[in-house]
């Protein structure tokens, strides 16, 4: 969740290269979360980037629920 906060203003399609990252954009789409463009599993030195495409309508309804959450 952090992550996804992080992204929150970003305009988009936004480039991960960071391999945490990428990691966590990894999670967010298996949680439906966001919508992104995921690379292949790591192979060789080669450098590996996601393409964050939007941010989906459940995962503003995270967002909001957690910032809600972090007010109480």
């Amino acid at each position: 969740m952090d992550f996804l906060e992080r992204i929150e203003d970003a305009s988009f399609p936004m480039a991960v290269r960071d391999e945490a990252d990428i990691h966590c954009a990894i999670m967010l789409v298996a949680a439906h979360l966001i919508e992104a463009v995921l690379p292949p599993a790591a192979s060789g030195t080669g450098r590996r980037v996601a393409v964050i495409l939007l941010i989906t309508s459940k995962g503003r309804a995270a967002l909001r629920l957690r910032k809600g959450e972090l007010q109480t």
